[in-house]
C-alpha cells in the first residue's frame, strides 16, 4: 500500500467517525452506505491534493470512488497534472 493511499483511508476514517472500524484499499465506501454523497466531494478535493492532479468533477461518479483503490485509478484515468 502507498504512503497515499494510506493518508486517504485515515482521512476516509476520519470522515466516518465509528469507533473501531478498519478498512483497506478494497473496502466498499460508497455502496455499503459508509461514505454519503456530501462526503464524495471531501474525498474528490483529498484525491487530488494527494495525487498532486486536477481532477474533472463531471467525469467522476460515486461508482468510481467506491474504494480507495478506485479512487486512485480514476485519478490515474481522468486526471490532469496540475500546472
Amino acid at each position: 500500500m502507498t504512503a497515499e493511499a494510506q493518508q486517504m483511508i485515515e482521512h476516509v476514517l476520519s470522515l466516518i467517525r465509528k469507533p473501531g472500524l478498519t478498512i483497506d484499499e478494497n473496502t466498499p465506501l460508497v455502496s455499503s452506505g459508509l461514505i454519503d454523497s456530501m462526503a464524495l466531494v471531501d474525498l474528490l478535493l483529498k484525491l487530488e491534493d494527494l495525487t498532486r492532479m486536477r481532477i474533472p468533477p463531471g467525469k467522476v461518479q460515486p461508482k468510481h470512488m467506491d474504494t480507495v483503490a478506485l479512487m486512485f485509478a480514476t485519478a490515474q484515468r481522468v486526471g490532469k497534472p496540475r500546472k
